[in-house]
């Protein structure tokens, strides 16, 4: 078992701090609000900190699920970052999903500081943080990685490396071009299936299980017939995704036709006033469109 500092606890990194304790790790914690840690430690009996710098001291590893990159900065760089308090050969995991730039840079710096930086990235949304279900996509140095990969197993059903230092974000990136193209395509299917006056759930049944299906089908079918979007993955969230998938296919001179257009979408859906609402809220707007 490892002495352990989480740096972030909102709808991700509360739930997976609280499998390390689960775990039997020693668990330190941060948070900007010092509320929510507070809460945190009353429900599971680890301690807190006051700042980065506070709950990296002495810790084996340190694991991070803050907002972008600048929040990611904030928390690592500076007198009262992470890295400033952790000690030669500790590690540290970044579970942000930023640009593949700003791992480099804080690689970099880690290095200097004779720490290991892994980018560890995830998918599965808030319910597999909740149930230790989540798909982890690692960068990094490979004797990083697999000291890092036991501790991660808390909440993680799947666990890879997949690169050096940036592949981890980059595999992050397809993940997300993929999700856009497909919760467009089930948006339409179903807006098309209300229009020829098909029972969507029926229609589901039937080519669920066939070449169609995804787990944007199965697990969001039914709210998006609903117009339930009151949950998982906000719109704001996916619109600053893409812009990275966008800034980084700009750099490497990837074609995303497709996914220009579904971040675009988003931001109509933005001006509806659905930014909070779940990603399948895109099937609102061809709503909207047919006035």
């Amino acid at each position: 078992m490892a002495k352990v500092s989480f740096l972030g606890l909102g709808v991700m990194g509360y739930p997976m701090a609280g499998h390390l304790v689960k775990a039997g790790h020693e668990v330190t914690v941060y948070n900007r609000s010092s509320e929510k840690a507070k809460s945190w430690t009353e429900e599971f009996g680890g301690t807190s900190a006051s700042t980065p710098r506070e709950a990296a001291g002495g810790a084996d590893f340190v694991m991070a699920c803050v907002g972008n990159d600048d929040d990611l900065r904030s928390v690592v760089l500076g007198d009262d970052g992470a890295l400033a308090g952790m000690g030669a050969g500790s590690v540290f995991v970044d579970h942000t999903t930023v640009s593949a730039q700003v791992t480099r840079e804080l690689y970099g710096a880690a290095d200097a500081a004779q720490v290991s930086f892994v980018d560890a990235p995830v998918s599965g949304g808030q319910a597999g943080a909740e149930n230790g279900q989540l798909v982890v996509m690692c960068g990094g140095d490979q004797g990083a990685y697999d000291r890092a990969e036991p501790v991660i197993d808390a909440y993680s059903k799947l666990c890879k490396r997949l690169g050096e230092s940036g592949a981890g974000q980059l595999t992050k990136m397809v993940n997300q071009i993929c999700i856009a193209g497909l919760v467009q395509g089930l948006s339409e299917g179903l807006h098309f299936a209300e229009k020829a006056g098909l029972d969507g759930r029926a229609v589901v049944d039937v080519i669920g299980g066939g070449a169609a299906g995804s787990w944007q089908m199965v697990n969001r079918y039914e709210t998006m017939i609903d117009d339930e979007f009151e949950h998982g993955f906000a719109v704001d969230w996916m619109r600053k995704d893409l812009g990275i998938c966008l800034m980084t296919a700009n750099e490497n001179g990837a074609a995303l036709p497709v996914t220009a257009l579904v971040d675009q979408f988003y931001k109509e859906v933005q001006k509806m006033g659905g930014g909070r609402w779940d990603t399948s809220s895109l099937i609102a707007r061809l709503r909207k469109l047919d006035g």
